[in-house]
């Protein structure tokens, strides 16, 4: 173990030397990196957990300062391309200086102490950046506090790096709009292949996450908006059982869906930063039930031998037989978990839930849209529409910049119902659609005694423009509908050079168990690898 450990630092030390990332470094001094030192230093923190920048910071070879103007100068080499970041914070600079001084007065903060990490850009920050959920009607707006979870990653030290780019009000606007294409951040790339989706509405957080621009990035998930995203871009996104992370401060959708949770190029930093970000909020009814659901420690969730002895259910139907590519990561996925020691059980198959919850799912989404988000409006300081009538009023005015050839029909239909979340009909609607979709996944956990459902994440991401179709029933739809964690961790690539994702998901609070066995998975199988920018699929 020792062994391994000194020649783990031995590689951090000759890593960090290949890309000029070594101290000292004067804080004036002309940091400016080619595009060729840009590049080697994505491949290099590609494989640098922040274990291993911790350890880097502690021993004087690396400094905040240094890592964060490193992020900077690969966002302004990469981004670009990406349209990933909608802005950096201008204060980076100057807090990593801070975090720094704190280290080197022995007063780090946390496990974060140092590492920046990027926001999705509907998650508040009580700063000089401007948090819009990609809408130019909230430029003006001025969020009097941070979000819930970002004070929680700035107390264990973390440095809010800047807000990736995201799917216009988190892909709740209108039918016919795009993933990832924002009026504040235009559309955003798949870093692995550029015509290609990078899935929404956590886009810019993913792409970013995978293009090396933050060592961690924060999205949000209403339904499949952190998984999707994760998958398509080969990293780890973390869907926690509702409240596990509070949504204060966060624009909404829905509080009876939305979830926070991290993006990363590892399992290990996914588990760490939500350990971080997870805990009771006061303002946040949905957290306080759910408390203690990760241990102190994250690292206690990740073994390598985790999935030995359990029973790991496998779900084809609806997912087999589509692609041929994902047929062949996903057979691989499963003889992996059996050579790991998992016990595979064939034919647990979660129903396809989208046409027995539709009928209710819309109706509830669409009430609680209109009562949440006007709350939202209503109580954040600025000179912005303060309800969802004005904002729809907004970009009509605003036509050619906010609807570029689709409508706003979802905020059309949200603000016809009355928000009304006490309406006896509205209840109905949203107890029977969560009922639903938790008895579609605990009826198969039950009936064959699983500790979790292993599954294809989705398909190759399809162009951006004229994607079309599938006919691949959603790994999402159960789990986001009910409340319960889904967690994809790379799985291996299409013959195009497209990710392929593998999914593990359970009941309410198996969070932790999860994280365990997405580690031991990634750790046998190594299978991501990072972007190579390529024009179109191969």
């Amino acid at each position: 173990m020792r062994s391994s450990a000194r020649t783990r630092r031995r590689g951090i030390v000759a890593a960090l030397t290949g890309v000029c990332l070594l101290l000292p470094a004067s804080a004036h001094a002309d940091d400016r990196t080619t595009s060729l030192q840009a590049s080697e230093m994505s491949t290099v923190l590609d494989r640098l957990t922040i274990p291993d920048l911790q350890w880097a910071m502690d021993g004087r070879l690396l400094s905040s300062e240094r890592l964060t103007r490193g992020y900077l100068d690969r966002i302004n080499a990469v981004n670009p391309r990406l349209k990933a970041v909608v802005q950096t914070n201008p204060d980076a600079l100057a807090l990593a200086r801070q975090s720094d001084s704190r280290r080197r007065a022995h007063q780090t903060r946390g496990p974060l102490e140092g590492i920046p990490i990027l926001l999705k850009e509907n998650i508040d920050t009580a700063d000089r950046q401007t948090t819009t959920a990609g809408s130019t009607a909230l430029r003006t707006a001025k969020p009097a506090k941070d979000a819930f979870l970002v004070q929680r990653l700035r107390d264990a030290g973390a440095v809010i790096l800047g807000k990736a780019n995201m799917s216009e009000w988190a892909n709740f606007y209108g039918s016919g709009q795009i993933p990832g294409w924002s009026a504040v951040g235009g559309q955003t790339r798949n870093p692995y292949v550029l015509d290609r989706s990078p899935c929404g509405s956590s886009s810019g957080s993913a792409a970013a996450a995978a293009a090396g621009l933050a060592t961690v990035t924060i999205g949000t998930e209403t339904d499949s908006s952190i998984v999707c995203p994760s998958a398509a871009t080969s990293t780890v996104g973390v869907k926690t059982t509702l409240g596990v992370v509070s949504r204060g401060g966060v624009v909404p959708i829905t509080n009876q869906h939305d979830t926070p949770g991290p993006i990363a190029r590892t399992v290990t930093d996914a588990a760490l930063t939500l350990a971080v970000m997870a805990g009771a909020d006061a303002g946040d009814p949905a957290t306080a039930p759910v408390a203690g659901a990760l241990p102190a420690d994250y690292r206690t969730m990740l073994t390598r031998d985790s999935l030995r002895g359990k029973r790991i259910g496998v779900w084809r139907k609806g997912h087999e037989g589509i692609d041929r590519d994902v047929d062949r990561v996903f057979e691989s996925a499963v003889q992996r978990l059996r050579a790991l020691g998992a016990t595979v059980v064939e034919g647990a198959d979660v129903p396809d839930v989208i046409g027995m919850v539709q009928p209710h799912l819309l109706p509830a989404v669409l009430t609680e849209f209109k009562h949440d988000l006007n709350g939202y409006l209503a109580t954040t300081p600025g000179g912005h529409p303060k309800n969802l009538t004005d904002l729809i009023a907004y970009n009509k005015k605003h036509a050619a910049v906010e609807l570029p050839g689709f409508e706003q029909d979802l905020l059309e239909m949200a603000d016809k119902t009355d928000g009304n979340v006490n309406d006896p009909a509205y209840r109905a609607h949203r107890a029977a659609a969560t009922g639903q979709a938790r008895d579609s996944i605990d009826a198969v956990v039950k009936k064959y005694r699983l500790d979790a459902i292993v599954t294809a994440t989705d398909l190759p991401a399809p162009p951006i423009f004229g994607g079309g179709g599938s006919s691949f029933v959603s790994s999402t739809r159960s789990t986001s509908t009910a409340g319960y964690p889904h967690i994809t961790v790379p799985g291996g690539f299409a013959r195009t050079g497209l990710p392929i994702g593998v999914s593990f998901l359970g009941t309410r609070l198996t969070d932790a168990s999860l994280l365990g066995y997405a580690y031991a998975f990634e750790q046998a199988t190594h299978a991501r690898k990072a972007p190579h920018y390529l024009p179109t699929a191969r």
